[in-house]
C-alpha cells in the first residue's frame, strides 16, 4: 500500500461511531502532527452536529484540515478531495510535521491509499434526475445498469455512497464510455500510506451508534437541519446524508420525531456494517480493537512511522497559520 514517495501518512479509519477521531487526535498530539479529515460531509460548513465534526477544543489542540471548505449547495467529489489532500500533504510535510488522516468516507480513504482516476463532471440536470430516481427507491436499478455494462466499476462501488453511484452511471450515460475505460486513461497513483482500521464487537458498536444519534438530537441536530434546509441549493446534499435526510420530513410535518431517530439509528448501523465490509478489502491494513487501542498501540503497529515531524512526546503549539 506504500508508494515510492516519502514520508508516509497514517490513515486511521473505521466505521462511524467506533472512536477513530479521539484516537487519531491523541496520536497526532503524541507525534506533533496535524490531522486531515477524510469525511465527505465535514467538508461542508454548518454540518457540524450531524457529522460529529471536531470541536473547537480539538482544533485548538491539533491543527485540522479538510473542514468547512464548501457550502452545502456546492459539489464535493473524491477527485477534488484527492487534489486537496495532496496539497495538504505537501504543506505539512514541508513544515516537517507528520500527517494523520482520519475517516470516514470510504471512497475518500480509497482515493488516498489505492489511488483514483479523474472522471468528467456529470451535468447538473442529469445528476438531479438520477438522484431523484435513487430517492424514489431506484438505486438497485441504477446499480444493475452499471453492472451490466461495466462490472469492474460496479465491483469497486461502495453501496453506501449514492453520490458515487450517480456519478458512475451519469458518466456512463453522458459520455457513452465506461468508467473503467476512463480510469485506465487517467489513473493516479496512491499516496504512501499506512492504514489502521478500528473495530469493536458488533453489538457494542451498534449501541454506541444509537446513543450517538440521541446525543446529536440533544445537541441540536434538528435545529441544524432546519437552518441548512432554508437554502434550497443545500437540499440535494441533505437528502444524500444520513442524519439529515431522515429529519427533513419532520420539519415538513410528515414524520414524527421518534420515527426519524429510529431511521437515523438504523441507517447509521447499516452504514457502519458496509464500511467494515469495504475496509476488509485492504490486505495491508492493520486492524485494532478500539476498546483497548491506545496511541502507543497505533504507533507500535505502524513503526517506524512517522518519518517526519518532532520526536514523540509533548506536542508543540499549533502554527499561527493553521487552517480548517
Amino acid at each position: 500500500m506504500s508508494g515510492s514517495l516519502s514520508p508516509e501518512v497514517l490513515v486511521v479509519a473505521g466505521p462511524t461511531g467506533v472512536g477513530k477521531s479521539a484516537l487519531a487526535l491523541e496520536v497526532a498530539r503524541r507525534v506533533g502532527g496535524e490531522i486531515l479529515s477524510a469525511d465527505s460531509r465535514q467538508l461542508y460548513r454548518g454540518m457540524d452536529v450531524g457529522t460529529a465534526a471536531p470541536t473547537s477544543e480539538d482544533r485548538a489542540l491539533v491543527p485540522h484540515h479538510g473542514l468547512d471548505l464548501l457550502d452545502p449547495g456546492e459539489r464535493a467529489t473524491a477527485g477534488a478531495f484527492r487534489d486537496f489532500a495532496e496539497c495538504v500533504v505537501e504543506d505539512i510535510h514541508g513544515r516537517g510535521r507528520p500527517l494523520v488522516v482520519v475517516g470516514g468516507s470510504t471512497l475518500y480513504v480509497h482515493a488516498l491509499v489505492e489511488g483514483l482516476a479523474d472522471l468528467p463532471a456529470v451535468e447538473r440536470d442529469l445528476e438531479g434526475r438520477l438522484m431523484d430516481q435513487i430517492n424514489n427507491g431506484g438505486s438497485q436499478r441504477l446499480f444493475d445498469e452499471l453492472r451490466a455494462v461495466d462490472p469492474a466499476a460496479a465491483a469497486t462501488l461502495d453501496p453506501t455512497k449514492t453520490h458515487r453511484l450517480v456519478r458512475l452511471v451519469g458518466v456512463l450515460r453522458q459520455t457513452g464510455r465506461t468508467p473503467s475505460a476512463l480510469w485506465e486513461e487517467t489513473a493516479r497513483p496512491p499516496l504512501p500510506a499506512r492504514l489502521v482500521v478500528l473495530d469493536r464487537p458488533r453489538e457494542e458498536l451498534y449501541r454506541r451508534i444509537d446513543r450517538r444519534v440521541e446525543r446529536m438530537i440533544e445537541d441540536g441536530l434538528v435545529e441544524e437541519v432546519r437552518r441548512l434546509a432554508e437554502d434550497p441549493s443545500a437540499r440535494s446534499t441533505l437528502k444524500a446524508t444520513i442524519g439529515y435526510r431522515e429529519l427533513l420530513p419532520v420539519l415538513e410535518g410528515d414524520r414524527p420525531m421518534s420515527e426519524a431517530v429510529r431511521l437515523i439509528q438504523r441507517d447509521s448501523r447499516r452504514y457502519a456494517k458496509r464500511q467494515l465490509t469495504w475496509y476488509r478489502r485492504y490486505e495491508d491494513a492493520t486492524w485494532l480493537d478500539a476498546r483497548t487501542a491506545t496511541a502507543d498501540d497505533v504507533l507500535r503497529a505502524v513503526a517506524p512511522w512517522p518519518a517526519a515531524g518532532d520526536p514523540q512526546g509533548e506536542a508543540p503549539s499549533p502554527p499561527d497559520d493553521q487552517d480548517g
